[in-house]
């Protein structure tokens, strides 16, 4: 049960009315709320039961983070009586739900579409919290209401603004494989073509079948292997919760892991992921060629940091256990965090990188830079020094890093993305890769 705005404004005039002829005594009281009441009891009892009402959805199960999707719901009402009230279709603030309230009219044996627009100001799921009916009796002085569970799931999926990357990356992308065609001879792996012989050649890239067909000596040529196996790994544990400027900094690596996964698949290369802190959260294998980004956006979608330190020892024997016993790049994207890589991963080194070329990705943050160059009082001197400091600390890592045989990527959020695409690149065009 449920009382209306016109049901307590007729009580406060009630009252008004009492109040000026007070003189006249409690009679007066009866006599005004006594009928009032017993008119919003009769109009719970008119009005028709929301429950019989029958709700089904349809609409999109996936948006992408900042863009707007819609959700319908139908209201059937089977009885013959028609149902007049209040309809709110509830969801978590997040998801970002206009309207939430609408008055209907469904008639008797009729339906009614009502369609929400959802705009998800955070990633992952947002599920519908429930339906609530509040169906009005004849006078609008009281009304009936109960609440339904109708199950739907918007899925916000990363948004992929380093997209706007993409075009130019493949064209740097193409012009490294006309040069590998036009000027690699007799090397690689891969089968590419036939042509005739030339001073220089290599005598053991003759094809003598061809050669017997025809009047010249013929030699095969070759170019790099294309189906190469690239394994991204995100490392969701306590400092990938952290924020740089409004976004976490998982949401920045997740965004240049998409643009990497786009271009490798574009080259022809096999793209895995790997989500992982003390236990692996999400994985994509890839099988066979194609493009494997809806299966990586989908899995990345409900991915949020834990708050516990990631267990190093675990991922790299997921990562030499679980995945292509070949040598594949493995690209992680990480905080170049002194202390946790000095206990976690250095140690680790040798039995990761005989087998696999490994490449370190950080987003850095802008603001300690800024920190580090201000000097316009005490408190900006001590602010500028644990700047300088933590800067420190991340050129004495990135250095011992590389001094191991890892690659590694330190940019800020508006150029991580980007710098991980060219040293994909750089890898392809010096051939490590």
């Amino acid at each position: 049960m449920a009382i209306t705005g016109r049901a307590v404004l007729a009580a406060v005039a009630a009252m008004l009315v009492v109040l000026i002829a007070g003189s006249v005594g409690s009679w007066l009281v009866a006599a005004l709320l006594v009928p009032l009441a017993l008119a919003v009891a009769a109009d719970v009892v008119l009005a028709p039961s929301p429950r019989a009402l029958r709700f089904e959805r349809s609409g999109d199960t996936s948006v992408r983070l900042g863009e707007t999707g819609e959700v319908a719901l139908v209201a059937a009402n089977p009885r013959r009586r028609a149902v007049r009230g209040v309809v709110r279709d509830a969801w978590a603030p997040s998801a970002g739900a206009q309207p939430t309230r609408r008055r209907v009219r469904i008639p008797g044996g009729g339906r009614v579409r009502l369609t929400t627009a959802l705009t998800p100001t955070r990633r992952g799921d947002q599920a519908a919290a429930g339906v609530t009916v509040r169906s009005l009796g004849p006078l609008g002085l009281a009304a009936r209401q109960c609440t339904h569970s109708v199950p739907w799931t918007l899925r916000a999926l990363p948004p992929f603004h380093s997209r706007r990357h993409l075009p130019g990356k493949l064209s740097r992308l193409r012009e490294l494989d006309g040069q590998h065609t036009a000027l690699v001879r007799g090397q690689g792996s891969e089968f590419d073509s036939l042509r005739e012989y030339v001073p220089g050649d290599d005598v053991r890239s003759i094809d003598w079948r061809a050669t017997a067909r025809r009047d010249a000596v013929v030699v095969r040529t070759w170019r790099p292997e294309r189906d190469r196996r690239i394994l991204i790994v995100l490392d969701t544990g306590r400092t990938s919760a952290g924020r740089v400027g409004d976004v976490p900094r998982l949401d920045h690596a997740m965004d240049a892991a998409l643009l990497l996964a786009a271009l490798a698949g574009k080259a022809g290369d096999r793209v895995d992921l790997l989500a992982y802190d003390r236990r692996v959260r999400a994985q994509v294998r890839s099988h066979g060629r194609g493009s494997r980004i809806p299966q990586i956006v989908q899995a990345m979608a409900p991915l949020e940091a834990e708050l516990v330190e990631s267990d190093t020892a675990g991922l790299v024997a997921t990562i030499l256990g679980g995945h292509s016993r070949t040598r594949q790049l493995v690209v992680l994207l990480t905080d170049l965090n002194a202390a946790a890589l000095e206990e976690g991963l250095l140690p680790r080194l040798p039995s990761l990188t005989s087998r696999h070329l490994l490449m370190v990705a950080a987003v850095g943050d802008p603001r300690v830079t800024e920190m580090a160059a201000e000097r316009g009082s005490g408190r900006a001197v001590y602010e500028a020094a644990a700047a300088e400091r933590t800067l420190g600390e991340r050129s004495r890592i990135t250095a011992e890093l590389r001094r191991h045989g890892v690659e590694v990527v330190d940019a800020d959020p508006e150029h991580i993305a980007p710098a991980l695409a060219d040293a994909y690149i750089s890898l392809k065009a010096q051939g490590r890769l």
